[in-house]
């Protein structure tokens, strides 16, 4: 997400979110097992993580419905995200 603004994307957050609540991030990368972890990492154990394989197997979607209680903490788990190499934020 090098060169995202993420303080265009914190407003359009607080416009269209009143928190706490549950919010939805997906993530696509290469099937590789260190990615997987590192990106499952990222959330608490109480996050809900679905992973779905690409037909080939060589991709992986990753959905997690996690409970965050503000702007910042999402801002913060894209941000940790951008730091996987590899790793495509939805």
């Amino acid at each position: 997400m090098a060169g995202f603004d993420f303080s265009e994307f914190a407003k359009k957050l607080e416009a269209s979110l009143s928190f706490t609540t549950v919010y939805m991030f997906k993530f696509i990368f290469k099937s590789e097992h260190r990615t997987i972890a590192l990106v499952e990492n990222i959330f608490g154990d109480e996050a809900e993580i679905h992973t779905k394989e690409s037909s080939g197997g060589k991709y992986i979607a990753i959905t997690v419905k996690q409970v965050v209680m503000s702007v910042d903490e999402i801002i913060s788990i894209y941000k940790k995200a951008d730091e996987i190499g590899g790793v495509m934020s939805l």
